[in-house]
């Protein structure tokens, strides 16, 4: 639980943060080419995740190695024996569950603050205000239901991720999250069933608890823009 914990958390604040920042910047800054990259950020959502293991392992590999050979150059690691740099972390969980929460994050958020009065931020830029002041104090607070109704999707779907954690994180025995542990038992306890379905209870609780917490938020979210005002 605790190593679930520690993965979900920071992967879902950390693409929220991004995308927040880029979702104003392709919604109201003008800059070059700023419509050809949204086009390129909306398209990599079809890009799956399994198509890009052999990528990204290849790639946590080689900066394994390279923090490795730092590590040796840098201090007397070898009288330890502790210079090896593991491919396989937490960081490499939070980086890409990030990666590929982005670009729905984006273009989520990209929309429902496009659609926030003009008025507003005309209103801020007259006064003075910059491009960080109107986003800290006017964009985020308006838009808390759309990144409250984002971070339940991205912690549901971090917290109940077993393929990315498989191929993607610590092998530790200490490390494991919750849905490995789930999925080991089903060789361990395939003829007890009560203990199995223990432990999918205790995994559901979380996700429910924090449904249950934002769905006021999830629900304006959700109906943002259905309806014009007068």
């Amino acid at each position: 639980m605790i190593s679930s914990f520690i993965v979900t958390i920071p992967a879902t604040i950390i693409p929220i943060t991004i995308a927040a920042f880029a979702a104003y910047a392709f919604a109201w800054m003008q800059f070059p080419g700023r419509d050809w990259l949204f086009v390129i950020v909306v398209s990599l959502m079809v890009v799956p995740t399994q198509l890009a293991f052999l990528p990204i392992l290849q790639g946590f590999s080689g900066i394994a190695s390279w923090a490795t050979a730092l590590n040796q150059w840098l201090t007397d690691c070898e009288l330890t024996d502790s210079c090896q740099v593991a491919s396989k972390s937490f960081a490499s969980l939070w980086i890409t569950h990030t990666a590929f929460g982005l670009p729905l994050a984006i273009y989520l958020l990209r929309n429902y603050i496009v659609g926030l009065p003009k008025e507003l931020l005309q209103s801020a830029r007259i006064d003075g205000a910059s491009h960080l002041q109107i986003f800290t104090r006017i964009i985020v607070p308006l838009s808390v239901p759309a990144l409250a109704s984002f971070s339940i999707f991205q912690f549901l779907w971090v917290w109940n991720d077993l393929i990315v954690a498989l191929y993607i994180g610590p092998n530790n025995s200490s490390d494991l999250v919750f849905p490995i542990r789930l999925q080991k038992q089903l060789g361990t306890f395939k003829d007890q069933l009560h203990l199995l379905n223990a432990s999918a209870v205790i995994s559901m609780i979380v996700p429910v608890v924090v449904f249950l917490s934002m769905q006021r938020y999830f629900i304006r979210g959700l109906l943002a823009g259905s309806v014009k005002g007068g």
